[in-house]
């Protein structure tokens, strides 16, 4: 009887026997588009440890803890996860009863939207997140006495290679390398492109971010190899040499499929054999950093003009995210929704579109492949054979490893930037809000 939430008009104060505190400014989500939350895994962190400070203070050992929110619905929605969240993590209650609690006094709340840049195609509800957050708990993904949020938030930024476990120890999520590391200067890149105001006839400069970074393979080698990552899944098409990762003792495979869009039936039995029968932790990419100008036209008194946008688009969400999201449904038994919860809380904006129907569509026949896997590893664990297993595809190749096999004229032609430039969707531009606003934030 002692920890309350409300949801309030305005801001209070605390008074002799209760103790009111507000993270609606603190812990702000940091939107690519539409999208509004969940936040993410540090700012769960960090609230947990403000709320467990304050349970255990001394001083407000007599008062009532009032959590409050005065936002609008969207922060409405986060600061009930939040206190949710660390219910089921820490009261010993279950997702069920948290949210029924929640639901009281008739109180309602929006659901969460994917980060796309069209309409809304799936909802995301706060039990989702709850039960993602108890399943994680079960399996062991969330622990915070062995969480670095200082790391968590260091190696999710851009510069630093733009990285985030989903499954500690199993997968990491990535923005795809380049040919080369360097600091991109974007003036330079964009300095002949004006902006045109149709009313005056009259150019401005653009104004461009410095520059943004690329990685090289070579830049990611010493956090796998310190990570134990083994294996590297390349889903967009090639800009580096997969023999930069092979020559180096990891296994490479490119499975790719067009940003935006599903995999068919194949690619995903193939990611789900490669991840099987993988040594160690998988590191997953889509496309990474390219540069690019979107113009988007805006009508003001009946005059046309145009908005131009500079944005560089580090990649590594939708593709990386629905593939994730079917391993985690076959072989952890996770709802579609609990998986695309999970996933988003570790990584931000992931899963995008189409994608999240196409991993609730295939919910039901992963967990089916799950339960017939799981009884042939039993099977043979009885009968004494731990052996990889093997799901009879036989077209899988690592690239740079078979010396006997001559490489195709295509497999030896790098990715152009410019292939891909031209039709650019969704899961490219949100990594590009997000190192934009990463660099005004360091400003």
């Amino acid at each position: 009887d002692r920890l309350y939430f409300a949801i309030l008009k305005q801001k209070v104060k605390s008074t002799a026997d209760r103790h009111c505190f507000c993270v609606d400014e603190e812990l702000a989500y940091e939107n690519f588009y539409a999208d509004f939350g969940p936040l993410n895994l540090a700012m769960f962190y960090r609230f947990c440890c403000k709320l467990t400070k304050k349970l255990k203070s001394i001083t407000l050992s007599r008062k009532k803890i009032i959590f409050y929110t005065s936002g609008d619905q969207k922060k409405q929605v986060n600061a009930a996860y939040l206190i949710g969240s660390y219910a089921v993590m820490n009261l010993n209650m279950t997702p069920e009863e948290v949210h029924s609690l929640l639901l009281s006094k008739n109180s309602t709340y929006i659901p969460f939207r994917d980060a796309s840049f069209g309409t809304c195609m799936y909802n995301l509800n706060i039990l989702d997140c709850l039960r993602a957050v108890n399943k994680a708990l079960q399996y062991g993904w969330l622990d915070f006495s062995s969480f670095d949020v200082e790391e968590y938030e260091h190696y999710e930024r851009a510069e630093n290679g733009d990285l985030n476990w989903i499954i500690p120890g199993k997968f990491l999520a990535f923005s795809g390398p380049h040919p080369k590391s360097k600091i991109e200067n974007g003036k330079s890149r964009a300095r002949d492109f004006r902006i045109y105001l149709s009313s005056s006839r009259n150019t401005r400069d653009l104004f461009f971010p410095s520059g943004y970074p690329l990685h090289a393979p070579e830049a990611y080698i010493p956090y796998f190899r310190k990570h134990n990552v083994t294996t590297i899944i390349r889903l967009n098409k090639k800009m580096y040499d997969a023999k930069r990762f092979t020559e180096t003792g990891f296994e490479h495979h490119d499975l790719f499929f067009v940003d935006g869009s599903t995999p068919n039936d194949s690619i995903v039995r193939k990611f789900l054999n490669i991840c099987e029968n993988a040594e160690g932790a998988i590191a997953v990419h889509c496309k990474g950093p390219i540069p690019g100008i979107f113009l988007f036209p805006v009508v003001a008194e009946s005059i046309d003009s145009f908005l131009i946008f500079f944005f560089f688009f580090p990649a590594g969400l939708g593709r990386t995210g629905t593939l994730i999201g079917c391993y985690m449904m076959k072989h952890y038994r996770l709802t579609a929704a609990e998986a695309i919860a999970w996933i988003r809380i570790c990584r931000p904006g992931s899963i995008i579109g189409p994608q999240q129907n196409f991993v609730e569509e295939k919910q039901n026949g992963l967990w089916a492949d799950g339960d017939v896997f799981r009884e042939k590893v039993l099977k043979e664990r009885e009968n004494g054979k731990m052996t990889r297993i093997l799901s009879g595809v036989d077209d899988i190749t690592i690239n740079g490893c078979n010396k006997n096999k001559s490489p195709k004229k295509e497999e030896l032609e790098l990715y152009n930037d410019e292939e891909e430039q031209s039709g650019l969707t969704q899961g490219d531009k949100l990594r590009a809000l997000k190192s934009r606003r990463q660099a005004r934030s360091a400003s």
